[in-house]
């Protein structure tokens, strides 16, 4: 039986495998380029933490607008329905990879509304 999710060390798991799905992803990968260097990796990372921590155990850690970057991203690499749906997949194989439990399904519900609503502020807008 795997653990449920409960701390920033578990969150980073996530971020961290995730990332490494995304980084040879053929779909993704061309949206990630910056990160291909480990210590901009590293901070990217820690900033997913404090995001996902915020998220989901509501610390406070994350005081920025998630959404911002990403529509700044949309305009040079227009993101498009698949790019969706395959990072909320791969998202939620790093999550299935090592955890189960009330958290993992919370977060991927939320990973699932923040997919959703930067889809419609994409894509659809």
């Amino acid at each position: 039986m795997k653990n449920d999710v409960t701390n920033r060390e578990d969150l980073y798991l996530i971020v961290s495998e995730f990332y490494k799905k995304l980084l040879v992803n053929k779909e993704l990968k061309h949206f990630f380029e910056k990160f291909q260097d480990k210590d901009t990796l590293e901070k990217h990372l820690n900033v997913l933490v404090d995001f996902w921590d915020n998220i989901l155990f509501y610390s406070g850690t994350y005081q920025k607008n998630a959404m911002q970057p990403h529509i700044n991203l949309h305009q040079k690499k227009p993101f498009s329905q698949i790019h969706f749906e395959t990072w909320l997949q791969l998202f939620n194989e790093s999550i299935d990879e090592n955890f189960e439990g009330e958290q993992v399904s919370l977060l991927k519900n939320r990973a699932l509304s923040v997919a959703t609503v930067m889809r419609i502020k994409t894509i659809n807008s």
